[in-house]
């Protein structure tokens, strides 16, 4: 979208860049809404620098979000409420439930394994963190695990909702790099189950130390062959969107069109929902999504501004005039984007920080699909860390359970997904075998 590739330039870090960036972390500090802080930042820089006319702000909010791609944000997230409310949710832990029987951790496994499934699905990790908490919390304290260690491994099984495809999170990052969502989607599959494996991997090990599960199935093949009939609608679902995408049929907007129609006709079919539920769905989908579009349609002014200002370019020449490792500087981006992911959410993280650190990946010989899948990986770990962890208040608000203590039940999943994002970032072939 931008070039950025011209390294000798300097960065004028002067007070009418700082400025407005302190006034606008003061503003979030006060509890002002991402998208409204943005926007404040966005206005205060081209005002007092002049890099741009500001009557271009107006004109920049709508351009930024008339696009194609952005339609299948809300279809998506639709299509995660209406595979709460009709049910198939519940069948699809059903089928996880009954494919890792014959695992000692049985029901741990498979509320990490539904994440993965509802993840195939809505795109958003919020959403699959409510939706798999509320079915599987009380059950998972019920088979012997401490509540607050059941909601962290809720949370950190939701955080695969934006590394497995289909993501929210590459769909944006692909719109402000000029990248393809499906390419990012095949990138992203191996990174995905590597993110969702390292999690169940760990929740074994813990197990093993602590033996918080008590109970065990056993395989069953007659068991899993009857939860997979009974819930065939629901694989349709996941096989439809994953299916259309990556076979060519469905561009990822479409994709998204197909799945919301598809999981409907389903509920109607069952009855299991009827068209009284339709305003309460659409309503709360809308909620979601008016969330996420301010941020986007704000960010991408202050990106733009800061293009303008020729950040970028200086960023680049500031850390290659510290370093010239590629070790180090892939080290470093690691340590900003999950610095970043702690305090700020997902969205503006990607609209601000991913044109800027583009050309730096670039400048060492990082393929740029490769870059998009450690940012986003490197992005989800925040999910679940303080002091803002979306998922930690997610699952806090659903149970009653203190955030801190969550979140302090939740460090060995960070730690699995760091040796996860620095595997991706040191071997780019995890990332790119499928689409070179």
């Amino acid at each position: 979208m931008y070039d950025y590739l011209n390294t000798e330039v300097t960065l004028e870090w002067g007070w009418e860049l700082t400025g407005p960036l302190l006034f606008g972390v003061l503003l979030l500090v006060l509890g002002v809404p991402v998208w409204a802080s943005l926007g404040m930042i966005s206005i205060l820089i081209l005002h007092f620098s002049g890099v741009l006319p500001l009557a271009l702000l107006g004109e920049a909010l709508f351009d930024g979000i008339d696009a194609f791609a952005l339609i299948a944000i809300p279809l998506f997230i639709l299509t995660g409420d209406v595979l709460v409310r009709t049910g198939l949710s519940r069948k699809l832990l059903d089928i996880a439930e009954a494919l890792t029987g014959g695992v000692k951790t049985g029901f741990g496994t498979a509320t990490v394994l539904v994440c993965g499934f509802f993840a195939c699905i809505s795109g958003s990790d919020a959403a699959g963190a409510a939706g798999v908490g509320r079915m599987t919390i009380d059950r998972l304290v019920e088979q012997g695990y401490p509540k607050p260690y059941a909601c962290a491994l809720v949370a950190a099984g939701a955080c695969t909702g934006i590394l497995i495809p289909p993501s929210i999170a590459y769909i944006i990052i692909g719109l402000i790099l000029g990248i393809s969502a499906s390419t990012l989607f095949l990138a992203a599959m191996v990174p995905g189950l590597m993110i969702m494996a390292c999690i169940m991997f760990a929740n074994v090990a813990l197990n093993r130390i602590y033996g918080y599960e008590k109970s065990q199935y056993g395989f069953s093949l007659k068991r899993i062959v009857t939860t997979v009939v009974d819930g065939r609608y629901a694989l349709i679902v996941p096989v439809v969107i994953l299916g259309g995408i990556y076979s060519g049929v469905f561009t990822p907007t479409e994709a998204a069109a197909v799945a919301v129609i598809t999981t409907i006709i389903i509920g109607l079919f069952q009855g299991t929902i009827t068209l009284a539920d339709f305003p309460p769905m659409l309503a709360s989908s809308a909620k979601v999504n008016g969330v996420i579009l301010p941020i986007i349609a704000f960010s991408l002014p202050l990106a733009q501004t800061l293009a303008a200002l020729e950040v970028p370019q200086g960023f680049v020449y500031l850390i290659t005039s510290l370093t010239d490792d590629p070790t180090l500087i892939i080290l470093l981006m690691i340590g900003i984007l999950i610095l970043a992911g702690c305090v700020m959410e997902t969205t503006p993280n990607i609209v601000i920080l991913a044109p800027i650190m583009l050309p730096l990946a670039k400048e060492i010989g990082m393929h740029e699909v490769h870059f998009c899948i450690m940012m986003i990986t490197a992005l989800g770990v925040g999910f679940i860390t303080p002091p803002l962890g979306l998922n930690l208040f997610v699952v806090s608000g659903i149970t009653g359970t203190s955030i801190l203590s969550i979140a302090k039940h939740a460090i060995p999943f960070v730690l699995a997904m760091l040796a996860i994002v620095l595997m991706l970032a040191f071997i780019p072939a995890l990332s790119l075998w499928a689409i070179t």
